[in-house]
């Protein structure tokens, strides 16, 4: 029988939504405001930036749209900027909505973790309406070593929020050492999410899924096994 109290605490980044999608979103408002400061086109620019994060220039896009779309290197920081503060377009996917709401009418109580600074962790939490399908929403750079998972004081910091131990509580989450030894370290069961990042590691998680819809089902097996093996 699994416990009246239970939990699933879900990182947020590429489990609950792609974070290709922010990157896009951040593409088009930087387009936005080279087209105002500099009347290039937004969507030759925007072109230039996804056709960059494709190649051998991602994770450096911007430069390589200024050389490529003739932008003033001076403007560099600016455009940075502008793509770390912008405002996101997103939206939590039809399937993670109709998880999430499973998930509370069966009972788990249901968290967020997240790394990264909270100024933009917060845009992204308010832009997919998170907080109204979750009891709670920790940003874990704000606890223990504020250097985020895998430090075990923010899984910590979770549990007390939901009221639920570790034995009690799963974590879903895309990233083998932040979500897996992460929340293993703190006592969680585990489950890797990769239905938007599929990379071939083999998991040490308790369970792993490339279908989000799966997940009402896993988390129940993962904490009868647990539950099974503090009853033995």
């Amino acid at each position: 029988m699994l416990p009246e109290r239970r939990a699933v605490v879900f990182d947020m980044d590429d489990t609950l939504y792609p974070y290709r999608r922010f990157v896009a979103s951040g593409f088009a408002a930087v387009a936005a405001h080279v087209e105002r400061t500099c009347r290039i086109d937004r969507r030759k620019v925007l072109r230039s930036l996804l056709r960059a994060s494709r190649g051998a220039a991602r994770g450096r896009e911007i430069q390589a749209c200024q050389q490529e779309c003739g932008i003033s290197p001076a403007l560099l920081p600016a455009l940075m900027s502008v793509m770390k503060h912008h405002q996101p377009s997103l939206s939590l996917p039809r399937s993670v909505v109709n998880v999430l709401r499973t998930l509370r009418r069966d009972g788990w109580r249901l968290g967020v973790l997240t790394n990264g600074p909270r100024e933009i962790q917060a845009r992204k939490v308010a832009a997919l309406g998170v907080a109204r399908y979750v009891d709670t929403v920790i940003y874990a750079t704000e606890h223990g070593s504020r250097l985020g998972k895998p430090d075990p004081e923010p899984f910590n910091i979770a549990l007390a929020r939901l009221g639920v131990p570790a034995s009690s509580t799963v974590f879903v989450g895309d990233d083998e050492v932040c979500d897996v030894i992460g929340g293993a370290g703190a006592g969680l069961s585990t489950v890797r999410c990769t239905v938007w990042r599929r990379d071939g590691f083999v998991t040490a998680a308790d369970a792993s899924t490339d279908r989000f819809s799966h997940l009402p089902v896993i988390v129940e097996q993962v904490l009868a096994e647990v539950t099974a093996r503090y009853a033995a």
